[in-house]
């Protein structure tokens, strides 16, 4: 049984940064493709970046491009995301997951039912 387990969530100041890490146990790790989502409290779990089993491929929700970096380390099971110029708007519980079909496809997935497993999440407050 895959498991993930997020840390690095906090209290930032506008402007801040944060780093997220996710920890990946019980599976193949380098052969996924692993996401990050938010859920703001009364919102939808969304979309906020993604990277190919290799690393070498990476996507991001708009809002977050050029101020939030994945990244991932294969042969210590972990996935980061950097968080930069951190904003009240996102605020948000974070998640990582994982596709276990990430080096069977070759890409990464945006859409939440395409990840096969989850971690429980990291809050994030960001303060005005």
């Amino acid at each position: 049984q895959v498991q993930l387990v997020e840390s690095g969530g906090g209290l930032v100041q506008a402007g801040g940064s944060l780093r997220l890490s996710c920890a990946a146990s019980g599976g193949t790790f380098s052969t996924y493709a692993m996401g990050w989502f938010r859920q703001a409290p009364g919102k939808e779990r969304e979309f906020v970046a993604a990277t190919s089993w290799s690393g070498l491929s990476t996507y991001y929700e708009e809002s977050v491009k050029g101020r939030f970096t994945i990244s991932r380390d294969n042969a210590k099971n972990t996935v980061h995301l950097q968080m930069n110029s951190l904003q009240p708007e996102d605020t948000a519980v974070y998640y990582c997951a994982a596709d276990e079909d990430g080096r069977s496809t070759g890409t990464y997935p945006i859409a939440r039912d395409e990840y096969d497993y989850w971690g429980q999440g990291t809050q994030v407050t960001v303060s005005s």
